[in-house]
């Protein structure tokens, strides 16, 4: 066999596996990416269910005729921002996720807050739809909590594969782009302080 033939076989091996890889990176890429997007769906879908709760809640309390009106005023406006408020699993860049982070934040403040004045009502906290509406609602933090949980652990995983080389090269070369996870919200390490 020729050396010139021997170097182009040699040659057209290591295009073929340069090839090879780059098919495979691409697909895990785009496996990640969409493992990304799917967790983020979930969270919108937790934050959505709890958004349907707020108006069953919102009338229960109405039922309780010298309830604070104001608080439930600032429960509906927190839950009118916070609905408003879409971001596309497509388009997560930091402000957008930081703009929904602050809306739905402040709609948990809101219900924090009337579930807080709720213990000054004996009625209210004996009604059987308003403490079902409750524990609905705790049990939807919590799945709001794990659902975004689960999205950063896939942001995670995603930015390590586009940061690791040498998948950085070729997620350069494929426009994948490191992506934002969820972070604690501004004062979040100071306990809330509920006063009566």
């Amino acid at each position: 066999m020729k050396t010139s033939t021997l170097v182009l076989l040699i040659i057209l091996g290591g295009i073929l596996l340069l090839g090879g890889c780059a098919c495979s990176g691409y697909n895990g890429l785009v496996k990640q990416d969409e493992g990304v997007k799917n967790a983020w769906n979930k969270v919108q879908s937790d934050y959505q269910r709890r958004a349907d709760l707020i108006p069953n809640l919102v009338n229960t309390v109405k039922g309780e005729a010298n309830f604070e009106q104001t608080t439930l005023q600032n429960v509906i406006a927190a839950r009118a921002s916070a609905t408003q408020i879409k971001v596309d699993a497509k388009d997560l860049t930091p402000e957008k996720l930081q703009q929904f982070q602050a809306a739905q934040g402040q709609l948990s403040q809101a219900l924090g807050r009337l579930l807080a004045v709720s213990e000054n009502y004996p009625n209210l906290r004996a009604n059987d739809a308003f403490r079902g509406l409750q524990a609905q609602l705790e049990g939807t933090e919590n799945r709001i909590k794990v659902a975004r949980n689960d999205f950063n652990d896939a942001v995670q995983s995603y930015n390590v594969k586009v940061r690791s080389f040498p998948m950085n090269i070729f997620a350069g070369m494929f426009g994948f782009q490191q992506k934002e996870g969820f972070k604690a919200e501004a004062g979040s390490e100071k306990a809330p302080e509920v006063k009566f």
